[in-house]
């Protein structure tokens, strides 16, 4: 019987992430303060039906921003890019395709199209694709202007609203970039170590446990989580260099993101059939580049070639001679 509806619960796509209450209630307080606002912005500069017809499409979006103010969908170039090129397309098909059912489905086809091609997929912008098209005769009547006033215009005021209401707590930091930056992110880090000893196995506990650490809704199921992290594992494995793939002049890059990046060329080798012999001298071309300052917090002491071998130079000295008394 358990099984029975465990299959059922995965063919429904039931989640079973856990979330704590009090980050649903968070949620839903945001998404009553954004419409909120909204619709006293839309009465107060808008007096055109229309803008009350996208409030709707600005409340999914509000499920967005504050449901799931981490997912890749709920970022500010999906936002603002979604609903802009869904309000243009939908107001070229207003005015150019006389029959109204071509008219919206074509709206919504092609801004699927576009936000796919934009890299801006936002879910709402197919109901502000629609709405340009089936809104009636007041949003026919404002043509382009629809895409300034009233979309444009509720965009800024939720996107200002989720970052507000969100950066109140640490751990909601929107957009995603100010809660990875974020120094009392609750979330472990792991260390170089601990990375290269993660286990290629995971289980069901293992990922309910990192999602009650991340305490907020996840846009990816758990079968799909472990099939990326067995995709990346495969890629890994299959993509991964030997000691015969390094040759004299090659540029090869450590395969990181963001500030960890690196690019290095050999620029000399001295071969031998000693694994522990076979060396090669290499310099860095690109990535992690550091101030003078930066490279200061790095370095411990200077040091000097003496003989066949280096040793520690004293730091006094050193100041001494880059700095000599004046006469």
């Amino acid at each position: 019987m358990k099984e029975t509806l465990d299959t059922l619960k995965q063919f429904l796509g039931i989640t079973q992430a856990p979330v704590s209450h009090s980050e649903k209630i968070l949620s839903a307080l945001g998404g009553f303060i954004a419409i909120f606002i909204l619709i006293i912005i839309n009465q107060t500069f808008s007096d055109l039906p229309s803008s009350w017809v996208l409030v709707a499409s600005m409340g999914a979006s509000a499920v967005l921003l504050f449901a799931i103010p981490h997912g890749a969908l709920s970022q500010p170039w999906p936002l603002f890019g979604g609903h802009l090129s869904a309000a243009f397309i939908g107001v070229s098909c207003a005015l150019f395709i006389d029959e109204p059912i071509l008219a919206a489905s074509s709206a919504v086809g092609l801004t699927i199209a576009a936000m796919y091609y934009l890299k801006c997929i936002h879910p709402p912008g197919g109901a502000t694709a629609l709405t340009a098209v089936i809104g009636g005769e007041s949003i026919h009547q404002l043509g382009y202007q629809f895409l300034f006033t009233p979309v444009l215009m509720n965009l800024l005021a939720i996107f200002a609203v989720a970052m507000m209401f969100n950066f109140i707590f640490h751990w909601r930091r929107y957009p995603a970039y100010l809660n990875r930056q974020d120094p009392l992110s609750p979330h472990p880090k792991l260390s170089t170590l601990e990375a290269a000893q993660t286990p290629t196995t995971i289980s069901h506990d293992d990922f309910v446990q990192a999602l009650k650490q991340i305490d907020s809704f996840v846009g990816v199921n758990e079968d799909e989580i472990k099939r990326i992290f067995e995709l990346a594992n495969y890629n890994a494995m299959h993509s991964h260099l030997t000691a015969q793939d390094i040759h004299l002049g090659g540029i090869y890059s450590n395969g990181q993101v963001s500030k960890e990046w690196s690019m290095r060329q050999i620029i000399d080798e001295s071969p031998s059939s000693d694994p522990q012999k076979d060396l090669v001298i290499f310099k860095q071309i690109a990535g992690q580049q550091k101030t003078r300052s930066e490279f200061a917090q790095w370095a411990k002491y200077p040091m000097v070639e003496k003989g066949n071998g280096w040793k520690r130079q004293d730091i006094q000295q050193t100041r001494q001679e880059l700095n000599p008394p004046k006469q």
